[in-house]
């Protein structure tokens, strides 16, 4: 019988409505929220996208300000969260084909990408059902064709397609799943929280793991009237911005509108007395889109592996076990919380295949070993737009490579050309000031570690030349 088993019968013989006094096991709420970048919300900076819940929750708990996701993108990001192991374990890299953008400017064949996780590899939600809670998902999966052969109890709104369609955020939702009865003129993200509320409520005397996963705030950009124009007005007060920063009054009502029903469903915790005994994460699934909103002075956004495409938000809260407003600068990524919640609930996953670490004594003030960050990608991506990525070039907002993160110097490999960036970010954490030339023995030592590590990851590199290729879009490097 598992230790969450014995909790709940614990409950049951003494008759508990709910579990406020019942601190050693707690529930959780993962709140993952779609391509938010690492400066959109108020704890990180903003004073343009108003976040006064997530603010106050920040202000409850710990804020990591080196968090990363293990990849730059939302199906190889969420893969590697659920698993936690790294890209090349599963073969996630992208989204669809590995051969995006124009056939004639990618030099190399790219590794064949793998869709979805294999419905036998071990998930998070397999891990708290191992430790007999009841586990929901509320919003997009992105992950497998279906969330309940992977461990969840409960489905609202998840399957494997990456946007909400068409329908965007209004009723009706494009067929998602369960979510096919809806009020006309609904909000997709109001209904999730519904939905995520229903189910905490429903379980509140059991240990129960929710992942709530918005679609919001990917495009389209889609928001509620009264909020685009709160910031068109706000936007009106501003003074020009050349960063383009104020300019995307929907995307910041669709910020608030996140930020309201995560309110909502804190102020559900507090009337069911489950706020002492529930731990809450917060993050995004990779960097926030560029053109819609730039994270200066991080380089580039989504899809790219400098900073700006894998440095996101993170809060983690606990009251009570969790000391709250404080500020923790150590790198973290999203594999390590599958290791950390095996900690958390007590349950043995040494057998398991992890990249990531228990780092439940950060949570504690504590130190953890130091430890180098890695990234894969070996495929292509195309930019959204022409110079405006901020990325290496104006076609892709990353070419096939590398990334090794040792003690904050960061080396890019890319394989077209074999080139190597190298960058200080402690002194330089908008990578644009390539080091390779003035610091050779430091790029040396990192590229040995890099490579180390791909060959203990069997980590495939493409070096097949496509024959389609044209020479007339030999990379070139732009200005950021």
């Amino acid at each position: 019988m598992t230790y969450g088993l014995l909790v709940v019968m614990a409950l049951m013989f003494l008759g508990c409505e709910s579990q406020e006094e019942v601190l050693s096991t707690p529930n959780v709420i993962y709140i993952n929220v779609d391509d938010l970048g690492w400066k959109d919300v108020g704890f990180m900076g903003s004073d343009f996208y108003e976040t006064p819940n997530i603010d106050q929750l920040a202000a409850n708990g710990m804020t990591f300000t080196q968090g990363y996701a293990a990849a730059a993108n939302c199906a190889p990001s969420r893969a590697c969260l659920m698993s936690g192991q790294n890209t090349p374990r599963h073969g996630v890299y992208t989204v669809g084909s590995s051969e995006r953008g124009d056939g004639k400017t990618r030099k190399l064949i790219p590794i064949e990408n793998t869709d979805h996780l294999a419905d036998s590899v071990f998930t998070m939600a397999d891990l708290f059902k191992k430790a007999g809670y009841t586990t929901g998902t509320f919003g997009k999966w992105h992950v497998t064709k279906n969330p309940l052969q992977n461990g969840f109890d409960v489905n609202i709104g998840g399957d494997e397609r990456g946007n909400p369609g068409k329908g965007g955020y209004t009723a009706p939702y494009n067929e998602l799943p369960n979510l096919k009865v809806a009020a006309d003129g609904e909000n997709l993200t109001d209904r999730l929280t519904d939905e995520c509320i229903a189910f905490i409520t429903d379980n509140k005397s059991k240990p129960f793991f929710v992942y709530l996963p918005y679609y919001a705030v990917h495009t389209p950009l889609m928001g509620k009237e009264n909020l685009i124009a709160k910031y068109k007005e706000k936007q009106g007060k501003k003074e020009k911005q050349n960063s383009g920063y104020y300019d995307k009054a929907v995307y910041a009502a669709m910020i608030e509108n996140v930020d309201t029903n995560i309110g909502r469903l804190l102020k559900t915790l507090d009337r069911l007395q489950l706020t002492k005994n529930t731990m809450i994460v917060f993050t995004s699934d990779n960097g926030g889109i560029r053109a819609i909103s730039r994270q200066d002075p991080l380089r580039a956004g989504k899809g790219s592996y400098y900073e700006g495409g894998t440095r996101v938000p993170y809060i983690i809260k606990w009251t009570h076990k969790i000391k709250a407003g404080t500020k923790n600068t150590t790198p973290i990524t999203n594999l390590d919380f599958l290791p950390t919640f095996a900690e958390l609930v007590n349950i043995d996953v040494s057998s398991k295949v992890l990249d990531g670490v228990n780092i439940l004594p950060l949570l504690k003030g504590e130190r953890i070993a130091e430890r180098n960050l890695y990234w894969h990608f070996p495929v292509y991506l195309q930019a959204y737009s022409k110079g405006k990525d901020g990325g290496r070039d104006p076609l892709f907002r990353t070419r096939p490579g590398s990334t090794i993160l040792a003690d904050n110097w960061k080396l890019h490999h890319y394989f077209e050309d074999n080139s190597l960036e190298l960058y200080n970010l402690s002194t330089d954490l908008g990578e644009q000031d390539n080091l390779i030339t003035t610091h050779p023995k430091k790029a040396k030592e990192l590229f040995r570690m890099l490579d180390i590590w791909r060959t203990k990851m069997n980590a495939p590199i493409p070096n097949r030349i496509n024959p389609n290729y044209d020479s007339e879009f030999e990379f070139r490097e732009i200005e950021n």
